[in-house]
């Protein structure tokens, strides 16, 4: 019995140590940014804000509110979806995938970026504040062509 508990453990650690997943339930903190890019691709970035509520400890000390923001990325078809019914202040559920980036920036310092690859969302605004029009399958062509003409996302 002790063997199989060991070897049930040993199998949940390499499942555990391979997963990469965020599920994140806030409130959006400006209208997208969706850039378009060849071939139709698309790519938009949402700031999210999740906030854990603050509590008073028993001997009366006052913890705040501490919210955190959460850059999310979605692409092609999800991206058109986000930029047609996704604004500020909307509360949004999202799965994805963590990933960090760097780049230099202007002054040639290394900064770094986290974002959240969504793969899944819902939209958990009350439907009296969405469009009462329902989505159509997202074409693919850019609202402005001319717009961006890079050939790969810059990340």
């Amino acid at each position: 019995m002790q063997e199989f508990n060991l070897n049930l453990c040993r199998q949940l650690i390499l499942i555990i140590t391979v997963m990469n997943k965020a599920i994140l339930i806030g409130n959006v903190g400006r209208d997208p940014n969706v850039k378009y890019f060849e071939g139709g691709r698309a790519v938009a970035q949402v700031p999210l804000a999740t906030t854990e509520r603050g509590y008073t400890l028993q001997n009366g000390t006052v913890v705040p509110d501490r919210t955190e923001w959460h850059n999310l990325v979605f692409r092609n078809g999800m991206a058109q979806t986000v930029e047609k019914y996704v604004h500020k202040g909307d509360k949004l559920y999202v799965e994805g995938k963590i990933f960090t980036r760097s780049y230099d920036d202007q002054s040639g310092i290394k900064r770094y970026v986290t974002e959240i690859y969504v793969d899944e969302m819902e939209m958990l605004t009350p439907k009296a504040n969405q469009p009462t029009v329902a989505p159509q399958a997202p074409a693919l062509q850019p609202a402005n062509p001319q717009a961006n003409t890079d050939s790969e996302p810059p990340f």
